[in-house]
């Protein structure tokens, strides 16, 4: 198994097409035996299912996501996990005790808004992405 989370100061990144860097786990009985931190070279939205599926990822943990990179990753046959926030290691840690929280219905539909000069991310519950049934507002 291979996991990817959209990565930012070791914490989850909550817009999966801004990310600049994936931290990628390699599991293995269920258990981390290698990460690395791996930059996408500024890729956006559609180039980043691909840039994963070459890497070997099958499961993927983010912030916010729309829904045509939804459909991307379910193409590529990577399972999503998305609407989570917080430590990076301690979500991997909760996909693999079978507790992770997430949102199975996330969604991030306020692409050119503006709000993220505001500092705003998709996914954070301070502006709803995360609390309302994963639908920014």
């Amino acid at each position: 198994m291979k996991v990817a989370v959209t990565y930012e100061d070791g914490n989850v990144f909550q817009h999966f097409g801004h990310t600049a860097q994936f931290k990628v786990y390699d599991i293995s009985e269920g258990k981390v035996t290698d990460t690395k931190v791996a930059d996408t070279q500024g890729s956006g939205h559609g180039a980043l299912a691909g840039l994963l599926t070459q890497w070997g990822v099958d499961t993927l943990i983010c912030g916010g996501i729309g829904a045509g990179a939804q459909a991307a990753l379910a193409e590529a046959g990577i399972k999503l996990y998305g609407g989570v926030s917080g430590n990076a290691d301690a979500a991997v840690d909760a996909l693999l005790a079978g507790n992770l929280q997430f949102n199975p219905d996330v969604r991030c539909s306020h692409h050119g808004e503006g709000h993220h000069q505001e500092g705003g991310h998709c996914g954070e519950a301070k502006h709803g992405c995360a609390g309302n049934g994963g639908t920014c507002s």
